[in-house]
């Protein structure tokens, strides 16, 4: 699974959010503490301000804070807001996928894998990630033989 610079860069500014207990926090702010580059950021806030997933205001005491509470707020809301559906084929949900012949099942793995990127996306939050711990069945999914390895 490929993530996006997007993705990541929005959930990394949401955790910073969250830490910031609720106040407004400049947009510089958030790009230098993670490393981000500011433009390109400031077009991340305004994408996650129309999802209603940030508030905003401008002026001296402006900036960026959470639309609602972290503990509400998914990497799976995330990653939607930033990137679309969380898998596609083709630029297709995988339930309006079909395959002819020898593929025929190929369609069900899609779906399967859909599941399995919901099973983690939508039960971790940025109130975890910000204050911890992870949920349960990550952390036992990270425990399991080769979860940290790459191939």
């Amino acid at each position: 699974m490929q993530i996006s610079a997007k993705a990541d860069y929005a959930a990394r500014a949401l955790i910073e959010l969250a830490d910031a207990g609720g106040g407004p926090v400049k947009g510089e702010r958030l790009a230098s503490s993670q490393g981000i580059p500011p433009k390109f950021l400031e077009s991340i806030l305004a994408q996650l301000r129309q999802q209603g997933i940030l508030a905003s205001r401008r002026g001296a005491d402006g900036g960026y804070w959470l639309a609602r509470p972290a503990e509400r707020i998914t990497l799976a809301d995330v990653m939607r807001a930033t990137d679309g559906p969380l898998a596609s084929v083709h630029g297709y949900r995988p339930e309006d996928v079909s395959y002819k012949g020898s593929a025929i099942r190929l369609s069900e793995v899609w779906l399967a894998l859909r599941a399995s990127l919901r099973s983690v996306l939508e039960n971790v939050t940025i109130a975890d990630l910000a204050r911890g711990p992870l949920p349960e069945a990550v952390t036992q999914m990270l425990a399991q033989p080769g979860a940290r390895e790459s191939r």
